[in-house]
């Protein structure tokens, strides 16, 4: 058992507050003024997506869980893509930074010219790209940990390469739903920051440690799924809480914080 924490009643389901569990928001202020949150183009059109921050070389969208980010062998008939709507979003072509999974909520880079996105991509690929995600995971796992588990590219990509993620642990809760012989169930919230860049890593290396993370239909556990299902929680609890990076045209260091949406934000009242 716990020690002395914060009852939360969800529904009829209680949980218990870890008094060693540090809770930290999921909106950070900005830390620079070039800064500018813009959300206009989500409020004029419903298919838009929200804007974190727009300039003349970059911008940077909120992405709901549930979409993709673009065509590729894993869309299986989709026609919907964060991609197309940005392109008609912003009228111009759109340069996709990097990837975020179909499951996974947050912060995405595009950029609106080549130069730009060389530049960016450059940046991700010598690691200077700074992304914090966060997640809610099956048990209480050790304060700040790290996974240094090769993994596969995928399907079709068989060969395994080096993959590294840091975690650290930001809250736990333990709730009275039972589940595996005991009669609670034990979660965490935990802040992930990838050193590398594989297919589902975070995903995968929390798997890995036996910390499935919540809501994963591939790689997660289905009796913990179930149970969040069963209070109203029906997405993958991965979120990409913050981008920071040096601005490829003025230098400065930018950043930017995605707010969760409405499950996940469900999801950490019960921390």
């Amino acid at each position: 058992m716990v020690g002395a924490g914060r009852l939360v009643d969800r529904r009829n389901r209680r949980c218990r507050r870890d008094a060693a569990g540090v809770a930290a928001p999921l909106s950070d202020p900005a830390a620079n003024a070039v800064i500018e949150t813009d959300v206009r183009d989500a409020s004029h059109d419903a298919l838009a997506l929200p804007v974190l921050y727009r300039d003349e070389w970059l911008a940077v969208i909120n992405k709901p869980a549930g979409l993709m980010v673009h065509d590729s062998a894993l869309a299986r008939g989709e026609t919907d893509f964060a991609a197309d709507r940005l392109r008609e979003q912003f009228g111009r072509k759109v340069f996709l930074v990097h990837r975020l999974d179909r499951a996974t909520s947050g912060c995405l880079l595009l950029a609106f010219d080549r130069d730009t996105a060389s530049t960016l991509g450059k940046a991700v690929m010598a690691g200077e790209l700074q992304k914090d995600y966060r997640a809610i995971c099956r048990g209480w796992p050790e304060a700040d940990f790290d996974v240094d588990h090769p993994l596969d590219g995928g399907p079709g990509k068989p060969v395994k390469k080096p993959a590294q993620t840091r975690f650290q642990v930001l809250a736990r809760t333990e709730c009275d739903w039972p589940s595996a012989g005991f009669a609670s169930s034990r979660y965490a919230l935990v802040q992930a920051q990838p050193v590398t860049g594989r297919f589902r890593q975070i995903r995968r290396h929390l798997k890995h440690v036996s910390h499935h993370m919540i809501g994963d239909t591939s790689h997660g556990d289905g009796r913990h799924n179930r149970a969040f299902r069963m209070v109203g929680i029906h997405r993958m609890l991965l979120h990409a809480h913050r981008l920071a990076f040096a601005h490829p045209a003025s230098g400065k260091m930018l950043e930017t914080v995605a707010p969760p949406d409405a499950q996940f934000a469900k999801a950490l009242a019960y921390f």
